[in-house]
């Protein structure tokens, strides 16, 4: 086991862990750490807490310090900087008529570098704008191309379940997200019903994919006939949050009864098969867009 501090840094909802070295850190302060990209300002999220060393990427860095109020009043005159950065950035990018989106810009903490985030339907070649803004700023220039799931990370947004976007809030990394999940879980293939504010198969599919796969497999297909307590009935649709069939009965005076019953209390004859999506044709294009 290890002691750690988990700490978040700007434009991601990932969790770093630091070495504490026997200081204690409370939840919401800041403090200041040496990472890949330089010295930065970061949150913590994480008080000091035991975690076993496979959860830890070696080597820990510690902690260089905890921030003052000098320290918070440099991280907001630098965030304060950004609308004029990126006003700027824009009219240089018109004037060279590049086709790209510019989305954030953002200041490193020592003012030693400026970052700019964009998207773009292709590559860019960028290498002009890069000593325009050099010129205008008198500090280093990064450039990053990210793509739309990123855009979405950094800009936020509220979800169609009315949240704010996982990937701007929890979500630490992306994660493969396909159209079988959907199918397995008995939503619609509707695009625009399964597909986030980035375009792209919504994070929240994947959330709940294992319980639902092996749910799906112990549940009857639609159609297929199971046996009841109260005879031969043919399935109408699953419930697979509450386990409950329903399916419909035929009487023997020709009328039809529509029943709920357990699955523990019927017998499937033929139970569902994860198998691969079929879709119209007209909307085979539409739902391959939305996966990565």
């Amino acid at each position: 086991m290890a002691k750690i501090v988990g700490i978040k840094f700007k434009h991601t909802g990932k969790v770093y862990y630091f070495d504490p070295a026997n200081a204690f850190y409370k939840k919401g302060s800041g403090v200041i750490v040496e990472t890949a990209r330089g010295v930065e300002f970061g949150t913590v999220v994480i008080e000091p807490k035991d975690v076993p060393e496979s959860e830890i990427v070696q080597p820990l860095k510690p902690i260089s310090r905890r921030a003052t109020k000098d320290d918070e009043a440099r991280v907001q005159r630098n965030e304060d900087k950004v609308p004029s950065a990126l006003k700027l950035a824009n009219e240089k990018i018109e004037a060279r008529g590049l086709k790209m989106k510019l989305i954030d810009a953002e200041f490193t903490f020592d003012n030693s570098k400026v970052i700019f985030y964009f998207t773009a339907a292709g590559r860019i070649d960028f290498r002009e704008l890069v000593r325009d803004l050099a010129s205008a700023f008198h500090i280093r220039i990064e450039l990053r191309q990210v793509g739309i799931r990123d855009e979405t990370r950094i800009l936020g947004g509220i979800a169609p379940c009315g949240r704010v976007c996982c990937c701007a809030s929890c979500m630490p990394d992306f994660r493969k997200v396909t159209i079988k999940m959907a199918k397995t879980q008995g939503l619609s293939l509707n695009p625009t019903k399964i597909s986030g504010l980035c375009g792209r198969l919504m994070c929240c599919l994947e959330y709940e994919n294992a319980h639902y796969s092996e749910t799906f497999k112990l549940m009857p297909k639609i159609g297929s006939e199971v046996i009841t307590p109260d005879g031969k009935a043919t399935v109408i649709s699953n419930n697979m949050l509450k386990m409950l069939v329903k399916v419909k009965i035929e009487s023997g005076d020709g009328s039809l009864v529509f029943k709920d019953f357990k699955l523990c209390d019927i017998k499937v004859k033929k139970a569902n098969k994860i198998e691969d999506v079929e879709a119209s044709s007209a909307d085979e294009k539409a739902l391959a867009d939305l996966e990565d």
